[in-house]
């Protein structure tokens, strides 16, 4: 699951690429893990769950991405990886389950490279190029 960083004058530009939505979101929330540590030297010892709602794909993966990241505050752990589990529309909208793997913040074993604030609405774009999904967001270094 390939992503992107994308020009951005201040702050972090991010687009996931996928063959499906769970691919294309997973590969976005991987960007942003990969851009706020080593993700190599994290070991998922520990798995913590996501439960998101929202009225569509884009909106909820600023949900997610911020679920995400308050749990990395909350916890004190750097994640290596984060995965859609099940994304599924009703008559209220959507609905996003997903995991993300990590470990405890270790200072001496882990390279930190930046603080992603949170995930915002700027730049926010979701659609389908040619077989692959694309989502896109800029998040708040």
């Amino acid at each position: 699951m390939p992503y992107e960083y994308l020009d951005h004058t201040a702050d972090l530009y991010i687009r996931g690429i996928g063959q499906t939505p769970r691919e294309a979101l997973s590969a976005g929330a991987d960007a942003v893990l990969a851009a706020m540590a080593d993700v190599d030297k994290i070991v998922p010892r520990q798995e913590f769950a996501q439960h998101c709602t929202a009225a569509d794909i884009p909106s909820l993966f600023v949900e997610w991405l911020n679920e995400i990241l308050y749990q990395r505050e909350v916890e004190g752990v750097l994640f290596a990886s984060a995965r859609v589990i099940a994304l599924e529309e009703d008559e209220k909208g959507w609905k996003l389950e997903g995991t993300a793997r990590g470990e405890p913040l270790d200072a001496d074993r882990h390279e930190v490279f930046t603080e992603v604030k949170a995930a915002t609405y700027y730049g926010l774009e979701y659609r389908r190029e040619a077989q692959q999904y694309v989502i896109e967001c800029v998040v708040d270094v």
